[in-house]
């Protein structure tokens, strides 16, 4: 590693970003719109050319859904609807991003990569100062990775071009109430 950064995918799996996956009516929709499928892969390229760590988050549950909230308005419905499953095709990365042998992979079970995940011990050990984040949605776990990277002391950047909310509103609500933690770029301009 040549730099003090990480790029996060986060969330960038099957059930949520592949046409045959459920987002296929929300984030498949957006993520067409605004090209992130392939400003993704060019942030990708763009930070391994540049030695910089790529990392992979993951929400997803055991089998038995042990992990999953009952009460929460997000993952309450997991198990019923059989998504976020470990070990199923809906939880791995899709295949526009996938990981190379090496790449962290950090699995959660909330919003946030930081809740009770390898993720911050992974940054420290690497002396990782700057976050770099993609991913949906923006207004879920994009937004909790700058909210609890800056309260961690962080820099954090936002690709907004490689992000997406379920709607398009979704996603610009987000984005503005993320300025004030994070600075906002697209992936040419990000610097590696």
């Amino acid at each position: 590693m040549t730099t003090n950064a990480i790029l996060l995918v986060m969330d960038m799996m099957n059930d949520l970003v592949h046409p045959d996956g459920m987002g296929a009516s929300t984030y498949v929709v957006q993520c067409r719109e605004r090209g992130v499928y392939a400003n993704t892969v060019r942030a990708i390229d763009r930070a391994r050319a540049a030695g910089m760590m790529v990392g992979y988050v993951r929400v997803g549950f055991s089998p038995s859904y042990a992990e999953c909230p009952p009460k929460s308005p997000v993952f309450s419905k997991a198990r019923d609807n059989k998504v976020f499953t470990l070990g199923t095709w809906g939880t791995e990365v899709f295949q526009d991003f996938a990981p190379k042998d090496g790449d962290p992979d950090i699995v959660k079970h909330r919003v946030s990569p930081f809740y009770a995940t390898k993720l911050e011990p992974l940054l420290r050990a690497q002396g990782i100062g700057r976050l770099i984040l993609t991913g949906v949605s923006t207004n879920g776990v994009v937004s909790a990775a700058v909210r609890e990277g800056h309260d961690r002391d962080y820099a954090c950047v936002v690709l907004e071009d490689c992000c997406a909310g379920a709607t398009t509103e979704e996603h610009e609500f987000a984005l503005a109430g993320l300025r004030r933690y994070a600075a906002i770029t697209t992936s040419a301009d990000f610097e590696t």
